[in-house]
């Protein structure tokens, strides 16, 4: 007796009750593979997404954000009537976090929804737990990991030991490979850093920072990951399900 298929329909009788809106970085093609892995642990919520224009390796807005284009993606997510709407980009780390604080003020005043981004999740949870030393993981250039570390420290963050991979092009980012990301972040933790930073939203360390964390006996923040985190808790959904499989960040913690 042939055994019945399974009915192609059955899952879209049970959608998720809640949704949040993201925005990510045009050349993006990490924020959503890494965003419907978590999301496999929290049923309960879908995430949905809008784009803002960032190309190659020339940024129009070197010290600000695109804010018509930024409050353009977040009015359309808006119009999805999503609960929360998170920036899941790295930007603010280079530029500044008051940049991303009025980022978040920006979209709540334009769509009425809750707003707040990857970096202002970083920085919340540091700040909780009382961390200030801190190593630093990207794929940037020399010059965009030198300006991006001022930033830290600017912020009241001792940056103790730094690596980046050297790359140029915004879409070349996702290409670094994991045994490289193991390496840099091994690297960074020689330094006995407080906690491990991986700082790039288009960086494809989400997917080894438990993994990482038990080998180096530090958690490791990744922006990607803060993304996803932050907006789950936005719309007050425990996170700690997620925890074993990414990392310590989401076994507690509230971002402002």
């Amino acid at each position: 007796m042939t055994a019945a298929l399974p009915d192609p329909v059955a899952p879209m009788l049970a959608l998720p009750a809640r949704a949040m809106g993201v925005i990510t970085p045009s050349a993006n093609l990490v924020v959503e593979r890494v965003t419907a892995a978590v999301l496999k642990s929290f049923p309960d919520i879908s995430a949905h997404y809008s784009r803002s224009p960032v190309r190659g390796s020339k940024d129009p807005f070197p010290a600000s954000y695109n804010l018509d284009g930024m409050l353009g993606a977040a009015r359309l997510l808006g119009d999805a009537s999503v609960e929360a709407i998170v920036w899941n980009g790295s930007k603010g780390a280079s530029i500044g976090f008051a940049h991303d604080r009025d980022l978040a003020a920006a979209i709540t005043r334009e769509t009425g929804i809750a707003a707040t981004t990857s970096v202002l999740a970083i920085d919340a949870d540091l700040q909780r737990r009382g961390i200030t030393r801190v190593g630093v993981v990207t794929p940037y250039r020399r010059d965009e990991q030198e300006r991006l570390c001022a930033v830290l420290e600017a912020e009241g963050y001792r940056v103790v030991a730094e690596a980046h991979s050297g790359v140029a092009d915004n879409l070349a980012f996702m290409r670094v490979p994991p045994a490289e990301i193991a390496a840099m972040v091994g690297q960074v933790a020689a330094a006995r850093p407080e906690a491990v930073l991986t700082l790039c939203t288009n960086f494809p360390a989400a997917f080894q920072v438990a993994a990482l964390e038990a080998a180096i006996g530090l958690p490791v923040y990744d922006t990607t990951l803060a993304g996803v985190w932050a907006g789950l808790v936005a719309v007050g959904i425990d996170t700690r399900p997620g925890a074993a499989a990414w990392g310590r960040m989401f076994v507690g913690g509230r971002p402002s």
